[in-house]
């Protein structure tokens, strides 16, 4: 395995997209893992507020925290709206600042195309 440098590691993050069922949410993440898109998808039912059409919104969801090599995320974003139900799906990346060496290690190879 390789050493995980500070510099290595900013370019791992996590990506956040919500999903209008489970099946959906699960086939989202089987994809992004067997296509190394991502190391890991951890899935999470959750109740969302938000405002859409000018209307306000409350709807079960499930959350999809997505575990990347942020330099493959213009791939990531492509493959999730091509597969997504939602006309504007979440998608919003967050770099992973500090991490457990080994795991970030495992994160970069997973995620190697």
């Amino acid at each position: 395995m390789e050493d995980m440098t500070t510099n290595a590691a900013t370019r791992l993050g996590i990506v956040l997209v919500t999903a209008g069922s489970e099946p959906e949410a699960t086939a989202l993440a089987g994809y992004l893992v067997e296509n190394r898109l991502a190391a890991c998808v951890s899935i999470t039912p959750i109740q969302s507020v938000y405002t859409w059409k000018e209307k306000i919104q409350t709807d079960q969801e499930w959350q999809l925290v997505i575990k990347t090599d942020l330099n493959r995320f213009d791939d990531l974003a492509k493959a999730i709206t091509q597969r997504h139900s939602y006309e504007v799906p979440e998608i919003i990346a967050m770099p992973i600042q500090q991490g457990l060496p080994a795991y970030l290690t495992w994160m970069a190879e997973q995620t190697r195309p």
